[in-house]
C-alpha cells in the first residue's frame, strides 16, 4: 500500500550485530517505543530510525563503548549489498567514494569527502530532516568509515583527527580507537584521514562481484533519485495514517523531523500543498482499494480516513464524476460488489 522507495530501510543484519553484542532487537524496539513489527517488516521514517538508534545507546550506557563494540564486532557478512560493494573495493579511496555514493540508498545519511593536501575530511550530515541524529549513530557512522579502511587493507590505520558536535561519552576510549584526538562540541561531524592512505589497496578487492553488484546498486540509486522528494515521503506518511483519520500536517512533520511550517515551506518549494497532497492520497488509495472487489464501499471510505460513506461518496464524485460503485462496476466489470 506504500512505496518503501520514501522511506528507510533497516539492513537485517543490524538486528544479527545487536544479538551478538547480547541484545535483543525486541528490546530495543521496545525501548523505542516502536511496533515490534519492524523486526520483520523494517520500513521506518527517519523519526523512527533515530528512535532506534537512541534506543540502543540507552541499552548499552557508554556511547563510545556502543560505538566501539558495534563497529568493532559486527562481521562483514552481515553487511548490506550498499556495504559489500565498499568491502570489495580496489583500495580504500575506492571504497570511500562508493560508501558516499550508495549512502544516498539509506538515507538520512549524507557524507561528503574533500581531499587536501595530505588529509582527506569526511562530513557527515542529515538528509531530509532538521533533527540531528544520535550520537551513538553519528560515532558508529564515522567509525565505520576507519573500520572499514582496516578491514579492506587488512592493516590498523589511524584517523589524524574526529570531531563531534555533541558529547560522546568516554572520550579516551574513543582515541584508543580511532588512534587520534577527539574533539566534542565541534560545529560538525567530520573524520580526518591520512590522505596517503587512501592509496593503500584493499586485500578484499573483489572483481567479479562489484562487476555484479555495481550496476545493480546503480540502477537502485537512480531510481531512488527520480522519486525522492518531500513530497513522496509526505505522501507515503499519509498512506500509512489514512485509516479511521485525518492526518495533520503537525504529526507527519514530526515524522519527518522538522517543523510543520519548515514542512509547508519545502512543500511549497516543491509547487504543492499538504492539503493538496492529502487529497491525492485519498483519490490514489480509494481507487486502490476500489479494485479490491472484497472490500465493500464503506471499508473503503474508513480506510482512506472518513468517518461517514456520504463524505467519501461526495468526494469521489468531485474526483471522478461518478459514485464509487458506479467507478468500480466500470473498472472491475459487473462481478464485482457494490
Amino acid at each position: 500500500m506504500y512505496n518503501v522507495s520514501y522511506s528507510y530501510k533497516i539492513p537485517a543484519g543490524f538486528w544479527a550485530g545487536l544479538h551478538q553484542l547480547g541484545i535483543a532487537a525486541h528490546d530495543v524496539l521496545r525501548k523505542a517505543q516502536l511496533p515490534l513489527t519492524i523486526i520483520t517488516e523494517p520500513v521506518v521514517t527517519a523519526a523512527q530510525y533515530f528512535a532506534i538508534w537512541q534506543a540502543y545507546s540507552d541499552l548499552i550506557d557508554d556511547i563510545a563503548k556502543g560505538i566501539i563494540k558495534l563497529t568493532t564486532g559486527f562481521e562483514t557478512a552481515h553487511y548490506p549489498l550498499t556495504v559489500l560493494a565498499t568491502y570489495h573495493a580496489r583500495d580504500y579511496r575506492d571504497a570511500l567514494k562508493r560508501m558516499a555514493r550508495y549512502k544516498q540508498l539509506c538515507p538520512p545519511e549524507s557524507l561528503g569527502i574533500i581531499e587536501e593536501d595530505e588529509r582527506c575530511t569526511i562530513d557527515l550530515e542529515w538528509l531530509y530532516t532538521e533533527q540531528p541524529g544520535p550520537p551513538m549513530l553519528v560515532g558508529i557512522t564515522l567509525a565505520f568509515l576507519l573500520e572499514l579502511g582496516r578491514r579492506g587493507t587488512g592493516q590498523h590505520l589511524t584517523a589524524r583527527f574526529v570531531e563531534f558536535s555533541q558529547p560522546m561519552g568516554d572520550v579516551q576510549a574513543l582515541e584508543t580507537y580511532f588512534g587520534c584526538r577527539i574533539r566534542s562540541g565541534a560545529k560538525c561531524n567530520r573524520l580526518t584521514l591520512h590522505r596517503r592512505d587512501l592509496d593503500r589497496p584493499f586485500v578484499s578487492y573483489n572483481a567479479e562481484l562489484l562487476e555484479i553488484l555495481t550496476p545493480v546498486l546503480d540502477q537502485s540509486l537512480d531510481e531512488r533519485r527520480r522519486i525522492r522528494s518531500i513530497t513522496g515521503m509526505v505522501k507515503w506518511i499519509m498512506k500509512r495514517s489514512l485509516t479511521g483519520g485525518r492526518p495533520d500536517i503537525q504529526t507527519v512533520a514530526s515524522e519527518l523531523g522538522m517543523s510543520d511550517r519548515t514542512l509547508q515551506r519545502r512543500l511549497t518549494d516543491e509547487g504543492t500543498s499538504f492539503k493538496h497532497l492529502l487529497t491525492q492520497v485519498r483519490h490514489e488509495q480509494a481507487q486502490e482499494y476500489l479494485a479490491d472487489p472484497s472490500l465493500d464501499i464503506k471499508e473503503v471510505a474508513f480506510l482512506i480516513g472518513y468517518e461517514d460513506q456520504n463524505s467519501f461518496y461526495r468526494a469521489f464524485r468531485l474526483w471522478e464524476g461518478d459514485t464509487p460503485s458506479n467507478w468500480r462496476t466500470k473498472h472491475l466489470g459487473t462481478n464485482s460488489i457494490n
